[in-house]
């Protein structure tokens, strides 16, 4: 088994087919095919099933993936190790972080950080699933919840409260409920998704509510900042994270008595990285650039 092979094995895993690994690798899917077809004469298993559409792994070629992943993983920490500048920050940082806290909060930030850093470089991996740092899928994270994994650095960035709010336009039509139980006669928005955010991003639905009974929504969906717009253009009343209302004036909050749930933001990244200048710089911005409260 040579090294070139083992990478379009690799690539072909992770596509599932010859011609999205090809576009990957800049081969041809001819070019990739035959080197898979002559890892598989030399190995003398199948890697693959071929079927119309596309390639599954064999169980051989699950246990080959899985050992691939770990060394290239492995290999791509130690070239970051070996390349980080003991100086002064410089290289390409991959970030990870939840689609909408990407979005709206950390982007707009972020040239700020470059015009300060110049040698540093940045992928931004918006993903609401938690990457595996340990496996190299990216360098850093920005999570709403605590690190699951233990043998990762952790850093406590903020909690960030979740308001109730409305828009003037949707006050002026509908009234400002005044107690939990008013909820109940207006229009609710709420995420919708098998794949929350953060596991309170719909505490609305059951604010006053006896038994757990939940109170219906009048619009569902799996995105933050499509709530925040949907809100904004007075379509009902929901819960967004603090930093979302700060450049939205056309979002007012509603019900401040009410102690909203809070969302804890963590930044982590591996322990191998813990030296790293890229790293260091990148946590001392985000701490700069939290406010008092989300």
């Amino acid at each position: 088994m040579d090294w070139d092979k083992l990478r379009i094995f690799h690539a072909v895993a992770e596509a599932g087919s010859f011609t999205h690994a090809g576009d990957v690798l800049s081969l041809s899917q001819s070019a990739v095919s035959r080197q898979i077809s002559a890892l598989e004469e030399a190995l003398q298993v199948p890697l693959f099933h071929r079927h119309a559409r596309g390639l599954i792994l064999t169980e051989q070629g699950e246990q080959m993936n899985r050992t691939v992943r770990e060394v290239f993983a492995k290999l791509a920490m130690t070239e970051a190790l070996l390349t980080e500048s003991k100086e002064k920050a410089a290289g390409r940082l991959k970030i990870t972080t939840t689609t909408d806290f990407g979005t709206a909060w950390l982007a707009p930030r972020l040239p700020r950080f470059l015009t300060t850093h110049p040698d540093i470089s940045i992928t931004l991996i918006l993903e609401d699933g938690d990457l595996d740092l340990g496996m190299r899928e990216a360098d850093v994270a920005i999570r709403m919840h605590p690190p699951r994994q233990p043998d990762l650095v952790q850093r406590h960035l903020i909690d960030i409260p979740m308001p109730i709010c409305a828009s003037p336009d949707y006050l002026a039509r509908h009234g400002a409920p005044t107690s939990p139980d008013d909820l109940d006669r207006h229009r609710i928005v709420l995420f919708g998704s098998y794949h929350p955010p953060s596991p309170d991003i719909n505490w609305l639905a059951g604010l006053g509510r006896p038994n757990g009974a939940k109170r219906q929504s009048v619009f569902e969906v799996n995105s933050l900042t499509s709530m925040a717009e949907a809100i904004e253009a007075g379509l009902g009343i929901g819960s967004l994270p603090h930093y979302m209302l700060t450049d939205r004036p056309g979002l007012q909050k509603i019900l401040t008595e009410i102690k909203s749930p809070t969302v804890e933001a963590y930044f982590v990244y591996p322990e191998e990285l813990r030296t790293s200048k890229r790293v260091a710089v990148f946590r001392d911005f985000l701490l700069s650039e939290m406010p008092a409260r989300g």
